[in-house]
């Protein structure tokens, strides 16, 4: 019956193997690492955290900033107050003027006390009179020329410069900076880790149960093919009177079963494979050929150190850190950290070392001439954070309890990591346990096949006899099925869990 089996699989894994193309697991692996868009954008992922590392180192560098700008006034910068401008527009009238008036009065007084005639006072005034006229003009005219000079003419400004800022001292903020994009470019990368092991773990799984079903619609064809044989048997025995009608209608209606066993089997087995492809990027198709689907006996995972961890190993202390979760839990705990400090350096002076280089016109230096002109400086800028209500301090604490929690975090899942090794472990052990004893169940239940068909043809047996036969060796040819997925599925699991993926 092994034999028959292995023809009946043999034969239905190489139709139409000429036009197909096989898919071994790794390729469809590969093909699911290569065409999986999740781990395409991790991918770019990295690539953006990346240049964000390299931005970061930056801010140990000085900063240039070129500035340039055009302004319009609607009145004039003055240097002058209206009170000012006043006074120097009559400077002549309030200088000459008062003056000629406190010299009227002084000759009138001399001609009252009779030191001078009326006719010599009023000659006098007449005389100064003449003169203070011109002189009060040109003190005018001297008045607006000042005010004139002091115009700045500055309804137009043009102005441009480099200014330099170097960070001294900025109370480790930008070295805390720099750590958190190193962690953010850990955190990238392990992540790719993590969706790499999902996506070969569904590879993986969806694999191995396309071929339990493909192998289970070769064993159910088989068992169709035992029920038409003797079903013809049965026939050909009633036609001789050696058989009821009864016992036809029983092997027919076993017949029919079989056939309804293979129809749900073959769609279970579509829809497997239409998975796998969209898994691995493929066109959703129903009928791509596995390597494995035509093998009588699944063959063993070819990895001797694979084995000694799984089978062997009982110390799982240190395996575990190789599982990409714990790695992010970790990266979580350093950003953590990190941001502690970041927080805390806002707390600490901050000291920078500024430079500049300007030009403007009108020149600010000389008078506001209408001319470019420049100019250079230099400087230390300190800051000092004198009082913030607390608020920093709240901050610090709050960053602390987030670490805490993230540690926590990361040493429970520690713990389920171990115990997800050790029930990985035991389902391995309990795999292997059930294919050996399916191995024996298989070679007693075709014993048992042969004896019936044997004890049948001389008519100690009856047809329910051999049709219970019949079942008995389907049903442990299905348990080897189960059993050889079994151990590749619990492989699998244990290779997740201990981060090998």
């Amino acid at each position: 019956m092994k034999k028959l089996f292995a023809i009946v699989v043999l034969l239905g894994a190489t139709l139409g193997i000429h036009a197909q193309e096989v898919y071994s697991l790794q390729k469809c692996r590969e093909l699911a690492l290569q065409n999986n868009r999740q781990l395409q954008v991790s991918r770019m992922t990295v690539d953006v955290a990346e240049n964000t590392r390299k931005a970061a180192k930056t801010k140990y560098l000085p900063r240039v900033d070129a500035l340039a700008g055009y302004q319009h006034f609607s009145r004039e910068i003055s240097l002058l107050s209206d009170d000012q401008k006043n006074t120097f527009s009559n400077l002549g009238t309030n200088t000459f003027g008062q003056l000629g008036g406190q010299i009227g009065q002084n000759l009138t007084s001399l001609a009252q006390q009779g030191i001078l005639s009326p006719q010599m006072a009023q000659q006098l005034g007449q005389l100064f009179s003449n003169v203070a006229t011109p002189l009060t003009q040109a003190g005018n005219n001297i008045g607006q020329r000042i005010n004139e000079a002091f115009r700045s003419n500055t309804k137009n400004v043009y102005a441009g410069g480099i200014v330099v800022n170097q960070p001294i001292y900025m109370g480790g903020a930008i070295k805390a900076a720099n750590d958190m994009a190193a962690i953010g470019e850990q955190v990238a990368q392990n992540n790719i880790s993590l969706k790499r092991q999902l996506v070969l773990y569904g590879v993986d799984n969806a694999y191995w149960l396309a071929i339990s079903l493909k192998k289970k619609e070769a064993l159910a064809t088989c068992y169709r093919d035992l029920a038409q044989k003797l079903n013809e048997d049965v026939k050909k025995m009633i036609r001789e009177g050696v058989a009821t009608r009864a016992d036809g209608l029983k092997v027919e209606v076993a017949v029919n079963t079989a056939d309804m066993q293979i129809s749900r089997i073959q769609s279970g087995v579509s829809l497997a494979k239409m998975a796998l492809c969209e898994l691995c990027g493929l066109e959703l198709n129903g009928d791509i050929l596995l390597s494995d689907e035509g093998d009588v006996d699944l063959p063993p995972t070819p990895s001797p150190q694979f084995d000694n961890y799984t089978v062997s190993s009982s110390d799982t202390t240190g395996l575990n850190e190789a599982r990409p979760e714990l790695r992010l839990l970790q990266n979580a705990v350093d950003l953590s950290i990190q941001n502690t400090k970041l927080i805390r350096s806002l707390n600490m002076p901050h000291v920078l070392l500024t430079a500049g280089y300007s030009v403007s016109n009108p020149n600010l230096f000389n008078g506001f001439q209408k001319r470019f002109t420049d100019l250079w400086n230099i400087g230390i800028i300190v800051q000092v954070p004198i009082w913030t209500w607390g608020e920093n301090k709240y901050k610090v604490r709050a960053s602390k309890t987030a670490t805490s929690i993230a540690q926590l975090e990361m040493d429970d899942v520690r713990k389920k990591i171990d115990l997800e090794i050790e029930q990985n472990r035991l389902r391995l052990k309990d795999a292997n346990k059930q294919l050996a004893t399916s191995h024996k169940n298989m070679a007693a239940a075709e014993e048992n096949l042969r004896c019936a068909n044997v004890g049948f043809k001389e008519g100690v047996m009856t047809v329910t006899e051999v049709m219970a036969a019949q079942t008995a060796w389907q049903t442990s040819r299905m348990a080897i099925i189960d059993a050889e997925i079994s151990v590749k599925l619990a492989q699998t699991g244990l290779q997740k869990a201990l981060g090998g993926l």
